[in-house]
């Protein structure tokens, strides 16, 4: 009689799971994939939608070069299947802490060091060469976050083969979009009169981009040790968009500067402390909190500052290349 109760208790259970959508067992064979920056974490989501639980593990906000993970995440990165990295420098800590705790069969990918050769490397204001570390925001190119999307699909290919058409159906359509943006953004930087097509930043973000689209980074505020530039560089820095004649400078809008906002100040241009590098639009959940989001935004600002046609990136769609939800985790 009591075994009885069991198995009806028992068939009971796996009817009202399966009522409830419980998939705690499919959830048990997916892919862990932590990550880095949301950017990377977003690029990930696109590719491995709902066939991959992804975790970012530096808070938005937050500045991804001085970031020292907590002992908490140790535990995090045990868990892993694939840690994902920008590398190029950018995580050392999170980088000794995974080698020092992942499990033996954990993969770790360095995106920047596999999209870039060492010739390629930029190094500027705050990346100086003399320091040996090249700038690591390859991401605002969208052509190098695309070469991002192409390595962690390679790796979710070869750790879960299963999957594998899933994954290739996500990247040709997040390829499709990148293929479009770029060329919006190339009609847009030319609707942007040649002598502003410069950039002078809170933080040097944009080499690689600059690279691609025919833009000049003139300079940026925040010197290479992450601290408040000198009086003699704030000086230098007034001279420069006074003698460039710069429309705008442009700030960072989770990392105020009343620095960079004195030099536009005192050299005549407008202050634009809206652009972001490594932190996501909105909230998660948003439309636009999306790597692809990051892109169209930042795009529309800097387009409209410089004097630019910002209605030539109208059509961008940051929405996730797939359907559904990934539920990917983005620490705030």
């Amino acid at each position: 009689m009591i075994s009885r109760l069991l198995v009806i208790l028992t068939l009971a259970a796996t009817v009202f799971a399966l009522a409830c959508g419980d998939d705690s067992n499919s959830d048990g064979t997916k892919l862990k994939v932590v990550t880095t920056v949301s950017p990377i974490t977003s690029i990930a989501e696109n590719i491995g939608g709902e066939r991959i639980r992804v975790e970012g593990i530096v808070p938005e906000g937050v500045n991804s070069h001085t970031f020292e993970p907590a002992p908490s995440v140790a535990r995090l990165l045990s868990e892993a299947d694939l840690i994902v990295v920008n590398g190029l420098f950018l995580e050392e800590p999170t980088l000794e802490m995974a080698e020092a705790n992942k499990k033996a069969s954990a993969q770790v990918l360095l995106l920047g060091d596999n999209t870039i050769s060492r010739g390629e490397w930029a190094f500027d204001f705050s990346f100086p060469e003399s320091e040996g570390h090249p700038n690591p925001h390859l991401w605002p190119d969208p052509m190098l976050g695309l070469r991002y999307a192409e390595l962690i699909h390679g790796k979710l290919v070869e750790m879960d083969p299963e999957n594998k058409e899933y994954y290739d159906a996500n990247l040709a359509e997040f390829r499709e979009r990148i293929v479009d943006y770029d060329r919006m953004i190339k009609e847009a930087i030319a609707s942007i009169p040649s002598q502003n097509r410069k950039l002078l930043t809170y933080h040097d973000s944009w080499a690689y981009f600059a690279r691609r689209y025919g833009m000049e980074v003139v300079g940026a505020a925040q010197p290479a040790d992450f601290s408040e530039p000198s009086a003699r560089e704030v000086a230098n820095l007034i001279d420069q968009v006074r003698d460039l004649k710069l429309p705008a400078v442009f700030g960072s809008e989770v990392f105020p500067s009343p620095v960079l906002q004195q030099i536009a100040r005192e050299g005549g241009a407008r202050f634009v402390d809206s652009l972001r590098d490594d932190d996501l639009p909105g909230a998660p959940g948003d439309a636009r909190h999306s790597y692809l989001g990051l892109i169209s935004q930042n795009m529309e600002i800097m387009v409209e500052a410089l004097g630019g046609d910002k209605s030539k990136l109208s059509g961008l769609d940051p929405s996730p290349v797939f359907e559904g939800s990934s539920g990917a985790v983005y620490p705030q």
